[in-house]
Order: structure tokens, then C-alpha cells, then sequence
């Protein structure tokens, strides 16, 4: 659905972004991840409309990315952008407007919406007087409200409890099963994991990583196990190599081993369960965010 081929884009005489290229497919949550000032930002103002790369392409359904196609992209920018004095009813209604909604229809949206997210009770109250976490829910409803192709979320989750996040996580997922294409930008690794089905790693303007999320988790994996016991007085034998400091306690010891080429899981594993105390057995593959602070880190 979006293709950004070789995007440069200056400030003065810095570059913030660098010879970026990204394929975002239909109906998938892409991650565009990075460290703060890794240029993230202005790639997604330049993916909203908002601003032009300096160099290269963007294209939307084949087509050069341009004004024409704003009608289709909902866009939830990392700074809030509501009218503090304006009730949630007449701020929703207007954005709904701006996007080319028939006030009627708004109404009607408008209304589901609030329902879908809880916030009828709060209709007729000034955004000054909601919460951050509430005013967060009226931000997101007023980005989805035109029901957008493409919908860019700059850190989305900022300022909600554990209970309306999940909440917003299945309407993102809901989105995205409905044929909803979604760039989500975001400091949490845990809800990269969850949600996305592709990422990408900028760091200090350039692309350094980006792949299917469970393909860039394998390609990081070293061979390397993890096995529990119920007991403190295991010893690993010293032909098996420690990837990691011993972890014991009174009832239970922890070990990662990495393996050499000549050596079989089902070697480690035939050990392991001999010691008659084995209760975890599985590979080790780092995490998203082991991941990202090694690459960025190391860089």
C-alpha cells in the first residue's frame, strides 16, 4: 500500500533522514521504531501530507503520495492537538467535518464512538477539565472517526491505564482485521510485539533493520537455551558453554547455554531431564526489546 523509496530529507545542513526505504503491505501494523532524534517523526509528517521529502518517493497505491490522498489517512500525532475550551460532542464533530463528513453522519459516528470507547458522560465537558488518559481516547476517536485506509499512530498508548489501553489495542487490531493499514511508532516494546506484523529500526537518520517481527527475532537467535531446575545444586557439565550468569535461589536455578555447532538440543536436553529436576526447557530468541537497545546501542 506505501512505498517510501530512497526519502532523504534536510534541515539546514543535517540530514534527518537518510536514504530510507520502507514497503508497508495492505491490512498490516508496520512498527517504525527508534531512539528519541532518530528522524521517526519526520518521516511519518512527510507519510501524513503534513510535510515533502527533499529527495525520493512516496508512494500511495502506486501512486506519488499527495493532498489528494489526506481523505484517506487518519493521522495521531505524538503532540496532542485539541481545542482546550471546546466540549468533546463539538470537538469531534468538527474534526469529523474537516474530514469531509456530512454533520448527520458525523452525529451518527460520533456517537458510536463514544459509546465503543465510554465517554458518553463526558460529551458536554470541556477538554480542559478531562484527564490526560480521556483526552487521549477523544484524540483517537477523532483520527479514526472518517474511517481512514491508512492510519499513522504516534505513540498512541501515552497516558492510559492498563484497562483502556487494552481497549485500544483491540480496536487497533479490530482496524486491522477490517482491511485498515496501520503505521504505529511507539517507545513500548511489549506492544510492538503484540500488534505488529512488521517493523523497522531507524537510528540517527537511517534505516539499520526491518523484516517480519518474528523473522527479526530469529535472525538474532544464538543457538542459545534456557533450562530451569527445582533445585540449587545443578552443574551444567563444561562441555555445555554458560551464555549467562548462574541464577539460583533455595528451590531453583536458571541457566542459558549456547550450543556449538556439533552439539543437538536433544544432547542438552537428554542431560537436562536425567537430573530429574527439570521443569523449563526452550530456546532463547531476544525480544523486540533486546533487540532494539543492542542494534541501536552498538551503532
Amino acid at each position: 500500500m506505501i512505498q517510501v523509496q530512497q526519502i532523504y530529507k534536510y534541515f539546514d545542513d543535517k540530514c534527518v533522514n537518510d536514504n530510507i526505504s520502507l514497503e508497508i503491505k495492505q491490512g498490516t501494523i508496520y512498527g517504525l521504531l527508534g531512539p528519541n532524534g532518530a528522524g521517526k517523526t519526520t518521516l511519518i509528517r512527510m507519510l501524513a501530507t503534513v510535510t515533502k521529502a527533499d529527495k525520493g518517493k512516496i508512494l500511495f497505491h502506486n501512486e506519488p503520495l499527495s493532498t489528494k490522498h489526506i481523505p484517506f489517512i487518519g493521522y495521531m500525532p505524538e503532540e496532542r492537538g485539541l481545542y482546550r475550551k471546546m466540549t468533546v460532542v463539538d470537538q469531534l464533530l468538527y474534526f469529523a467535518e474537516l474530514k469531509g463528513i456530512k454533520r448527520s453522519d458525523a452525529k451518527q459516528e460520533v456517537k458510536h464512538w463514544m459509546n465503543k470507547l465510554d465517554i458518553v458522560e463526558w460529551a458536554d465537558k470541556k477538554m480542559e477539565e478531562l484527564s490526560k488518559g480521556m483526552a487521549q481516547k477523544i484524540q483517537f476517536v477523532s483520527t479514526i472517526l472518517h474511517k481512514p485506509t491508512f492510519l499513522i499512530l504516534d505513540e498512541p498508548f501515552s497516558g492510559f491505564d492498563p484497562v483502556n489501553a487494552d481497549l485500544v489495542k483491540d480496536l487497533i487490531i479490530d482496524m486491522k482485521n477490517q482491511g485498515t493499514t496501520i503505521l504505529f511508532s511507539t517507545h513500548r516494546m511489549d506492544n510492538v510485539e503484540e500488534l505488529c506484523d512488521q517493523i523497522a529500526i531507524i537510528h540517527q537518520g537511517k534505516k539499520i533493520l526491518d523484516g517480519e517481527i518474528q523473522s527479526v527475532r530469529r535472525s538474532f537467535f544464538k543457538n542459545e537455551y534456557d533450562l530451569t531446575f527445582s533445585s540449587s545444586d545443578v552443574s551444567i557439565p563444561s562441555h555445555f558453554n554458560l551464555a549467562n550468569p548462574v541464577k539460583t535461589s533455595i528451590n531453583r536455578s536458571e541457566y542459558r547455554v549456547q550450543l556449538t555447532e556439533s552439539q543437538s538440543p536433544q544432547e542438552l536436553l537428554d542431560f537436562a531431564y536425567n537430573t530429574k529436576s527439570l521443569i523449563g526447557f526452550q530456546e532463547f530468541v531476544p525480544s523486540i526489546h533486546q533487540i532494539f537497545v543492542n542494534q541501536v546501542s552498538t551503532k
